[in-house]
């Protein structure tokens, strides 16, 4: 063997021994990838969906950082990520996640019955009462 590995004359063409070079280019820091959390590559339009949202699971309880976890996670499923260039990137994308809404709810009272939903209303209603009653002394 060789410098470094290599045969020192090869008799025919073996690939096996040869190393296998990619090739090398530096990158520019413009070129490099975006750090992680960096939203430039969003629209207008995706920013404000995912402040909605992040807003909706503040609102249910959520910390500040997992609302909007899930608000980005949200977009990104939508949408695919954010901006892209070249032609035909503006389709219809079904925005899957905001089908689901209203879904497991509806499903969960159309399996009771009318006295069942009624009885929960009435349940629901008189725990809004005591609520209002509640803060109002407060």
């Amino acid at each position: 063997m060789g410098f470094s590995g290599f045969p020192a004359r090869p008799t025919k063409w073996q690939p096996s021994l040869y190393p296998i070079r990619a090739p090398f280019r530096f990158l520019e820091e413009e070129e490099a990838n975006m750090p992680q959390g960096d939203k430039s590559a969003y629209t207008d339009k995706q920013k404000r969906k995912a402040a909605h949202i992040e807003e909706g699971y503040e609102k249910k309880g959520v910390s500040k950082d997992e609302a909007e976890s899930r608000a980005w996670a949200t977009v990104n499923k939508d949408d695919g990520g954010g901006k892209k260039s070249g032609s035909g990137r503006g389709k219809d994308t079904g925005h899957p996640a905001s089908h689901k809404g209203g879904k497991k709810g509806g499903e969960a009272s159309a399996s009771r019955s009318a006295a069942e939903r009624s009885a929960s209303a009435k349940k629901a209603a008189a725990t809004r009462k005591r609520n209002a009653e509640h803060s109002a002394q407060h």
